[in-house]
């Protein structure tokens, strides 16, 4: 049997032992503790040796707690600070009031009525009290939910302890009787001892190339950011330009300047977040207005109404970056404009595995002379197609701002057709307030919903954890949904 030195070490300095902890070796071996478990885990491998890994949890006071030693815990405290009765103004004047009553009333050791604090009897200490008095002492207390609540309230803190115990085998214990060579082993060969033939009398070591070496995990993007980055680089080798703008927006860009009407159910608080600031209507805004009202001077008849110039000014978190969109169409008017945005947007959703309140949107608009709702399907269809996604349709949809309006849908195998955002050309009530006199084509893609499909999960809220597991274990070479890289 093939040992290394430092197996044959741990073995000469465990035989004597028998049964030891690992620190304890370490000291007898002038060797870290860390690699005495290696040597023991390799040792174990061949039978030699056994290795036991033992987690202990020690409980401790917090800085907080140990104010509390000796005079017991703020309830109690204030508990004996008075009689069987006291106003509740003189109560709170003591400096323990604010943690105390609370406490004092969620134990039931006090009433209080007509602003008068009356006690409940002569309480007995509480486990939690008991539990407390023994941590302090640095005896073991055996009530889980006692200490489960003074770690809530801060008092007491958790610290688990790692201990290994090593063992030696009869099969090692024979080893060592036998006697092993202890000489030191060669790892690395020198020039010179390859040329001058030294190497043949020295006492290599020797390697297994059976067994697998440490894995290393190297630093790497995380899988949902790869793929926003691989989105970016897409559109950018397609020529667009990349937008950027504020994830606060006013309801006149957000909603009024994309003809979204004041009483569109979107506009509700159960969508919308609402914030408290107001920002001035831009200059032109007039136009706006006017296309809600009565359809401008387009053919359109508006949405009828009086349009609220108050509604428009009041500020939300972006449930959209279109509103981006139309604010870069009004920055540019003349064509070519192609440009694109992925960023965050915000609507109050229920939490679940495949809906959260904030997510990632891609947003793009291409307008030019001549362009065509063809040219926007033939658009949409490459873009898939770099992303992996080899068979596309769409069908007709229907949104505020966009007709004729498609929904893309991509072929998943084992899922079926799913639909992965929604396209338009703008309408001619968001075109001609701003004064664009030619086609703008414009798409929406849900980020997180083709994330989930690349990488394949089923919970949309593992793409914002920190599972490092999970971002180890992922391939850097995203994998297309029909298994291709």
């Amino acid at each position: 049997m093939e040992l290394t030195l430092n197996e044959k070490r741990l073995l000469v300095a465990l035989e004597p032992l028998g049964t030891v902890d690992a620190a304890t070796l370490a000291d007898r071996m002038d060797a870290r503790r860390e690699a005495v478990v290696q040597y023991a885990l390799l040792a174990s491998d061949r039978g030699l040796a056994t290795l036991e890994r033992c987690v202990n949890t020690v409980y401790s006071l917090t800085e907080e707690g140990n104010k509390y030693v000796g005079a017991g815990l703020p309830e109690r405290q204030l508990l004996e600070s008075f009689a069987a009765e006291i106003p509740m103004r003189d109560l709170q004047q003591h400096p323990l009031a604010k943690i105390g009553i609370g406490q004092m009333r969620k134990k039931g050791w006090i009433s209080i009525r007509d602003g008068i604090v009356r006690k409940e009897g002569s309480p007995a200490p509480g486990a939690d009290e008991l539990a407390f008095a023994n941590i302090a002492k640095g005896l073991i207390d055996e009530d889980g939910e006692a200490i489960v609540e003074l770690r809530k309230r801060g008092l007491v803190q958790e610290e688990e302890t790692v201990t290994y115990t090593v063992a030696i085998t009869p099969e090692g214990r024979e080893l060592v009787r036998r006697g092993l060579d202890l000489r030191e082993e060669v790892g690395t060969l020198t020039r010179e001892q390859i040329i001058s033939g030294e190497w043949k009398d020295l006492n290599l070591r020797r390697y297994s190339v059976e067994k697998l070496p440490k894995r290393i995990y190297p630093g790497k993007v995380h899988p949902y950011q790869r793929m926003l980055d691989d989105m970016r680089r897409i559109l950018l080798d397609m020529g667009f330009t990349e937008m950027h703008g504020s994830i606060v927006q006013s309801s006149f860009w957000n909603f009024d300047a994309l003809f979204q009407p004041q009483d569109h159910p979107a506009r509700e608080m159960q969508d919308t977040f609402f914030l408290g600031e107001e920002w001035p209507l831009p200059a032109g805004f007039e136009r706006v207005r006017d296309m809600h009202e009565h359809g401008g001077e387009t053919s359109s008849t508006g949405w009828g109404g009086v349009w609220s110039s108050k509604k428009a000014q009041q500020c939300v978190l972006r449930t959209h970056t279109t509103s981006l969109s139309i604010q870069h169409l009004v920055e540019h008017p003349e064509p070519p404009v192609k440009a694109f945005c992925i960023g965050r947007v915000y609507r109050r959703e229920a939490i679940d595995p495949t809906h959260l309140p904030e997510f990632e949107q891609l947003e793009g608009i291409m307008m030019d002379r001549g362009v065509t709702f063809s040219h926007l399907l033939g658009f949409l269809k490459e873009f898939y197609r770099k992303m992996g996604f080899e068979d596309v349709r769409f069908r007709p949809a229907y949104f505020p701002y966009t007709e004729p309006s498609v929904e893309p849908e991509v072929w998943v195998d084992g899922l079926g057709w799913v639909e992965l955002g929604g396209a338009g050309i703008f309408r001619q009530e968001v075109t001609a307030p701003c004064g664009i006199q030619y086609p703008v084509l414009a798409w929406g893609l849900g980020v997180s919903r083709l994330a989930m499909l690349k990488v394949g999960l089923k919970d949309l809220r593992q793409l914002y954890r920190s599972d490092i597991e999970w971002i180890r274990e992922t391939p850097i070479v995203g994998r297309r949904p029909d298994g291709g890289e």
